[in-house]
């Protein structure tokens, strides 16, 4: 059967819930939609709300050819075949096509710039989709040719409508009977998304016995939810709980847990970049001097993820999780910087010892900057004896190296330099 929320899917602005500051008689979408003067632009707002229905309708209501593609499964060869179809039907044509790209945020820097000269050139009008801040993540040529509309969340009353819409109008549920005691649960897991609100309707009513009542309360709700664990959300629980499984995986040296929890994320559509990034922040707190190549390997992998897009995104995303989850860890950097900064908090603004300032000027030099300073590259070993800390912090070691193998060698090196920090 087809998934409910595509049974309700408006068909005109009409219909369509929520989003009134767009759509609402005399708003900025309804204007252009009425004046047929339709120019390219960018649809931010969070999941469920709204945005891929706003598109449809717009072409509908317009009569205009209507492309769709998913920065999840679409390349650079999908984009220039609909931009080159266009170019040639455009002798035969006086609508204007619209391309609409669903999750835009996800293109690549060679897919976006693909589509540059045919929205500049009119080929096309492009209506983007993205759950993302664009002026992140759409390069600055194709954002100054869009407009940007953000989208909100729906309102507990845009939900009441919703849920009466679907059991009055869709013609499976409307021969059901509901028994509604309460509907906070319903509208506080639904998180203002339309199709998550009509996705646990769904779920509540193949859970319920046939001919018996669906009932919605707080408590059938939340254990409906309980018992089925893969209703991952990108932006609510489900996301925070998965990530952290994730990055305790990677933390706790188990590739088996790492690469099983970045297939749920990705299965459940999490941005691909949120993942990297939260890679490169573990590579530098829980691996950290134990293998600096990891933060090394971690930004490739943002990098990488960052220029091709998804699906191929996902094999750098594999390779860098197995990668940081092989590897040694060590949280000496965080606990020494946080440390130093606890104690700069503490102990306030200490002088600078003159033997440590710059002094470029002869007076400088007549107050003693610069004196006594020893240039360590003019001594046995690059190294010198001398004090870098203020005088009121004169011995106070900041950095304890790891427990790991690296870091052990690291130890060794201080303690035959710094005999006064006690390394060993």
């Amino acid at each position: 059967m087809t998934p409910l929320a595509e049974r309700l899917r408006p068909a005109s602005l009409d219909e369509y819930i929520g989003q009134e500051h767009l759509v609402a008689p005399g708003a900025v979408l309804r204007n252009m939609i009425e004046s047929k003067n339709l120019s390219s632009f960018i649809l931010w707002g969070p999941p469920g709300v709204g945005k891929t229905t706003l598109a449809k309708i717009i072409a509908h209501t317009l009569e205009r050819p209507f492309f769709s593609l998913s920065a999840v499964s679409s390349g650079v060869k999908e984009v220039r075949e609909i931009i080159e179809k266009n170019r040639h039907n455009r002798l035969f044509t006086t609508s204007t096509p619209i391309l609409f790209i669903d999750e835009i945020h996800r293109f690549s820097k060679s897919q976006q710039d693909a589509l540059l000269g045919a929205v500049e050139d009119g080929t096309l009008v492009l209506i983007g989709a993205t759950t993302e801040n664009p002026s992140f993540e759409v390069i600055s040529p194709l954002l100054s040719r869009c407009h940007v509309y953000i989208l909100k969340s729906l309102n507990i009353s845009d939900l009441q409508l919703l849920l009466e819409r679907a059991l009055v109008k869709d013609s499976y549920l409307s021969a059901l009977t509901f028994d509604i005691q309460e509907t906070e649960a319903l509208f506080r897991f639904s998180g203002g998304d339309a199709r998550k609100l009509l996705n646990i309707i769904e779920l509540l009513v193949s859970q319920t016995d046939p001919g018996a009542k669906v009932d919605v309360s707080n408590q059938s709700v939340t254990k409906c939810l309980q018992e089925n664990l893969a209703f991952y959300d990108k932006n609510g629980e489900q996301h925070y709980d998965i990530i952290s499984a994730f990055i305790k995986s990677l933390r706790g040296s188990d590739p088996n847990g790492a690469i099983y929890w970045l297939a749920r994320m990705l299965a459940g559509g999490e941005d691909p970049l949120f993942i990297a990034r939260r890679m490169v922040i573990l590579a530098a707190e829980d691996i950290g001097l134990a293998n600096p190549n990891a933060l090394l390997m971690a930004n490739a992998c943002f990098d990488v993820v960052h220029k091709i897009g998804m699906p191929e995104g996902r094999l750098p995303l594999a390779e860098a999780a197995l990668y940081l989850a092989t590897s040694p860890k060590s949280n000496s950097a965080i606990e020494a910087i946080d440390g130093a900064a606890a104690l700069v908090r503490e102990t306030g603004d200490l002088p600078v010892p003159l033997h440590l300032r710059n002094a470029p000027t002869q007076l400088m030099k007549d107050l003693g900057y610069a004196k006594n300073y020893k240039y360590a590259h003019s001594y046995k070993d690059n190294f010198v004896d001398l004090e870098f800390l203020p005088d009121g912090l004169k011995g106070t070691r900041m950095y304890t190296p790891g427990n790991n193998p690296r870091e052990g060698e690291v130890a060794k090196y201080l303690s035959r330099l710094w005999k006064k920090y006690g390394y060993f």
